[in-house]
């Protein structure tokens, strides 16, 4: 269930603006608004747009804090560092509960809510199988396991495996799993960089890692004109726009069949894995854009509906009342579903000038 690094949500294009004008102190000069910072992380980038008044010392400091924020993720929930703590956690000895910091336990119990809620459609506890179908950070061939291997994998994963106490800030596997967080944990790295701008009274930004983003504000405060962001269409080609939506004190994550594959003999296989099966999803739901206050929840949620499809995805989304846009295959173009919530939020006008259909009854699952 690992996203890919480019997943279908694309920020809007905004000018670095590091124009000075005159002033005494080099670290008190104004900048020029938008401001732009970004730089590679997660092995992707982060990208945050500020539209407030900065000086040129405040823009440094907050860069400063960004990165803070994301490499305290890094650390805690990574796969590719021997380091971490959440590979410490899968070294660890089975059926003893081992105390974790605030922010694992956080993104491990959002991805177990998540795993009921889709019934397994979401598990963390799928490490070893992302690492054999060469998703993971195993440096390996790309190639199609044997089903002998995937059963003995897809044996062990379950999500009943990992145990969370919320209260006592501690979790356990019980089975041999190898928990990966990747699904979630850029969404609550997003949060995370959020949740530092408002702490430092930003008001008007728009942060996007990897795809997922948050806004807050405005693009231009005196015009309080709103953040637009563009559904990718989900192809392998060049990124362009499906859809171009406003975003208002919002978050989006998306998840997608599209970007990250191999091939081999012909065939393509999805880096998105249904844990259930222990094998890459074939149907013709080619991405999930999931409009929520978390992009935690988001991410999670994203992937989850991915996995389960059509018609199963708008059910789930029917009944934990998510804010949902499916772009589906429909031949060699795409079909555009809102789930009712979407509708509801965003408007009939929105989905009229984007030619987004609303889920019908007919289409309950």
């Amino acid at each position: 269930m690992r996203t890919s690094p480019l997943n279908s949500v694309f920020g809007l294009l905004v000018i670095s603006a590091f124009a000075l004008v005159g002033c005494s102190s080099e670290s008190e000069r104004p900048l020029a608004s938008p401001i732009t910072l970004d730089g590679p992380v997660f092995g992707s980038f982060y990208q945050v747009t500020i539209a407030d008044a900065l000086t040129q010392g405040e823009a440094k400091t907050l860069e400063e804090g960004i990165k803070a924020q994301l490499d305290q993720v890094d650390q805690s929930m990574s796969t590719y560092r021997d380091d971490a703590e959440l590979m410490a956690f899968n070294q660890a000895p089975l059926r003893e509960w081992q105390p974790l910091s605030n922010a694992l336990i956080e993104v491990m119990a959002i991805s177990q809510s998540v795993a009921e809620a889709s019934n397994g459609a979401f598990d963390v506890t799928i490490g070893d199988l992302v690492n054999l179908w060469s998703f993971g950070p195993e440096a390996r061939p790309e190639e199609v396991p044997s089903d002998t291997v995937l059963n003995e994998r897809l044996e062990q994963v379950g999500f009943d495996a990992l145990d969370v106490d919320t209260q006592s800030m501690q979790a356990q596997r019980t089975r041999d799993v190898f928990v990966d967080l990747s699904a979630v944990a850029k969404g609550h790295a997003t949060d995370r960089v959020a949740a530092y701008l408002d702490q430092q009274g930003i008001e008007h930004y728009l942060v996007n890692l990897g795809g997922d983003l948050i806004a807050r504000g405005y693009r231009d405060p005196d015009e309080e004109t709103l953040w637009r962001v563009g559904i990718e269409v989900p192809t392998d080609g060049p990124q362009t726009a499906q859809h171009v939506i406003p975003l208002e004190n919002l978050s989006v994550a998306t998840s997608g069949d599209y970007r990250n594959y191999f091939e081999i003999e012909g065939k393509r296989y999805s880096h998105t894995l249904d844990p259930r099966s222990g094998k890459p999803i074939t149907h013709g739901l080619a991405s999930v854009s999931i409009f929520h206050p978390s992009n935690a929840w988001a991410d999670a949620w994203a992937t989850a509906l991915l996995v389960v499809g059509e018609t199963s995805g708008m059910a789930l989304a029917r009944e934990h009342d998510l804010s949902v846009l499916m772009l589906i295959r429909d031949g060699e173009t795409w079909r555009s579903l809102a789930s009712p919530a979407f509708a509801r939020f965003f408007g009939q006008t929105l989905l009229e000038e984007l030619e987004i259909d609303v889920a019908t009854d007919a289409e309950k699952g």
